[in-house]
């Protein structure tokens, strides 16, 4: 499961090695894919809307500044965030769970969970060198996929190698991708869901974080009912989290900084090094309760995700009807892997377009 480290060791590269990894990542197949996978609407509802690939940018972008200035390694921040949701299925996180449920119906107890999807995508579903699977990455980029969100241990990483210490904090940097991925998604789904009317700042500003936006996007003169509005105070939020996360890290961040991104020593059972301050923290809390009342269950969302759901569904029942149905390749990995693995890999790997049109010819239904 881990990288070839030897060939790591003597290979001779210009570049650092979180550098290389970076652009064996953004070059890879399972990274271009994420420009057609869903992040809150699907991606046929229009070009405005952040789909997985735009989301793992703009999470890019927040870590490498929160790293920056908390003198962290901005390039092991970046390639975490570009990695973090190579493992998404189509239709977001209802994909996810619908293969989930299926892999688990049919025996499957492991199932189907995305962060570890997207370690099995660089560490082995992605083929780019003869001799062994994945792109070759160093031990401190999957370990800060695999652990960048909390908690660490599940049941079906009991058997993972014992390096990646489930039960310790992983680096700093995986820890910045986490919160940069909650300013990011927090934020541009705001935007979105203004953008498509599902909605409306009367909801927002019920919340005591957005009042605070607000008073910042109304000091530069401009008023709720302006269009520039809805820029300002999505910019204005993702400000006031970066400097409140930069603010409070910042001196525990000097305690805990090492020479090299190595793995964490700090317990998990203990707290984290660095976070939003507790006003902040609490603000956020409520938002993104607010947020999954009035937007994530949205009668328009629940629909579309209703389908995509059916549509992962239906693809895994025919390929394990009928796994004539799948592509050679997929068939030859038979003999290697579990039958019932390797037709979820394949379904996590489609775009949503893809799954719907496969959908659509196996079944003669359009979602």
């Amino acid at each position: 499961m881990l990288p070839n480290e030897r060939f790591h060791r003597f290979e001779e590269d210009f570049r650092d090695p979180y550098a290389r990894d970076r652009d064996r990542v953004l070059h890879c197949s399972s990274f271009r894919r994420l420009e057609y996978k869903t992040q809150v609407f699907l991606n046929h509802e229009g070009d405005y809307f952040r789909t997985r690939l735009t989301h793992s940018l703009e999470v890019s972008q927040i870590a490498r500044t929160l790293s920056r200035m908390l003198k962290l390694n901005e390039t092991l921040a970046e390639v975490i965030a570009l990695s973090h949701d190579l493992g998404h299925t189509p239709f977001g996180h209802v994909g996810g769970d619908e293969l989930d449920r299926q892999l688990k119906a049919d025996g499957r107890v492991l199932g189907f969970e995305h962060n570890f999807q997207s370690f099995r995508v660089l560490t082995k579903l992605e083929k780019r060198y003869k001799d062994f699977d994945g792109l070759n990455l160093t031990f401190a980029t999957l370990e800060g996929v695999m652990k960048h969100s909390y908690p660490y241990k599940k049941p079906f990483l009991e058997k993972l190698d014992r390096r990646f210490a489930l039960e310790k904090h992983p680096s700093l940097e995986a820890m910045v991708v986490d919160h940069a991925d909650e300013i990011a998604y927090t934020s541009h789904d705001i935007d979105d869901g203004i953008k498509y009317g599902l909605i409306t700042f009367d909801d927002l500003l019920q919340d005591p974080l957005c009042l605070r936006v607000d008073e910042m996007v109304q000091q530069e003169g401009i008023q709720r009912e302006e269009k520039l509005y809805r820029h300002r105070f999505v910019a204005g939020l993702i400000k006031l989290l970066v400097e409140d996360f930069i603010a409070n890290s910042g001196e525990s961040v000097k305690k805990y900084r090492q020479p090299e991104p190595i793995v964490a020593t700090l317990n998990a059972s203990e707290k984290l090094p660095v976070g939003f301050s507790k006003e902040t923290a609490h603000g956020l809390k409520v938002l993104k309760k607010l947020l999954f009342q009035k937007l994530y269950t949205h009668e328009k969302i629940a629909r579309k995700m209703y389908a995509g759901k059916q549509c992962i569904k239906g693809l895994y029942k025919a390929f394990r009807d009928d796994n004539k149905l799948l592509p050679p390749h997929q068939k030859e990995l038979f003999l290697v892997r579990n039958e019932a693995r390797v037709i979820a890999d394949y379904i996590a790997a489609m775009t949503d377009r893809y799954a719907m049109k496969t959908y659509h010819e196996l079944y003669g239904l359009s979602l």
